[in-house]
């Protein structure tokens, strides 16, 4: 097999999987902020803790996304 149609193969399903961990980070961003609003009377500290975690998840979108646009530039010069 050719080297450059493995990695081409290697940046395609990276590609792919970079779009779906960001998407799907996204919804979970949302979902823990959702629940925050939701358990915030019952619990502040929950609440609170929840709210960390969406903006980690959040966080970690950002270094994705990062990725994908480097995996672009890349693409660019290959």
């Amino acid at each position: 097999m050719n080297k450059s149609i493995a990695m081409d193969d290697i940046q395609k399903k990276l590609q792919t999987l970079l779009d779906y961990w960001i998407e799907h980070n996204s919804e979970h961003e949302q979902e823990f902020r959702d629940w925050a609003d939701k358990v915030g009377s019952l619990s502040s500290e929950i609440a609170q803790q929840l709210r960390a975690a969406a903006t980690k998840m959040a966080a970690a979108s950002d270094e994705l996304m990062k990725a994908k646009q480097a995996l672009s530039k890349s693409k660019e010069r290959h």
